[in-house]
């Protein structure tokens, strides 16, 4: 039982790390990030399944870190699920490669790897691996065209867009 606490522990600390062919984005601005987004499309993981109008929040904390509360409402059970984290930079303030966590200490990976850098209307972000993999947006819906674009820019970066699932907003 030891082993296996000690490997979920290593595991679970070591998933600061972007995937292949994932690359942070620079002259990234947190203060222009912070604020609501939606979730467009996402591949699926346990922590969000069966979830609609999912959003997150981005606020700044007292410590400089990010307040993260990702939201969605689920059908079955006729509620919404909220989950609060944190999040801080990896690397550098102005590169979009943090870690984020929501159980205690164990962090993964959030790393911004395309961003609207203009406006701040669409994000892509990956998690440690490319099982993790949402679009984000400021508002719940967005152009077919433009999102065509990102699924695109996910297909060139190895992430299997074929299992996207597209987030409905009540």
């Amino acid at each position: 039982m030891r082993k296996v606490i000690t490997g979920l522990i290593l595991f679970l600390t070591g998933c600061v790390i972007a995937p292949d062919h994932v690359k942070p984005v620079n002259n990234f601005k947190l203060e222009k990030y912070l604020g609501k987004w939606y979730e467009i499309a996402r591949l699926d993981h346990s922590f969000e399944r069966g979830l609609s109008s999912v959003m997150a929040d981005y606020t700044l904390r007292e410590d400089g870190g990010v307040r993260v509360i990702n939201r969605g409402y689920s059908e079955k059970y006729k509620k919404w699920k909220e989950a609060e984290g944190k999040a801080y930079f990896v690397k550098r303030t102005d590169q979009g490669f943090l870690k984020v966590s929501f159980f205690g200490p164990f962090y993964a990976s959030y790393v911004v790897f395309d961003l609207d850098h203009e406006n701040y209307q669409y994000s892509l972000v990956s998690g440690p691996n490319k099982s993790y993999f949402w679009i984000l947006s400021r508002s719940p819906e967005i152009k077919e065209d433009l999102r065509d674009a990102l699924i695109a820019k996910a297909a060139a970066s190895g992430f299997d867009v074929s299992k996207l699932i597209f987030v409905e907003h009540h």
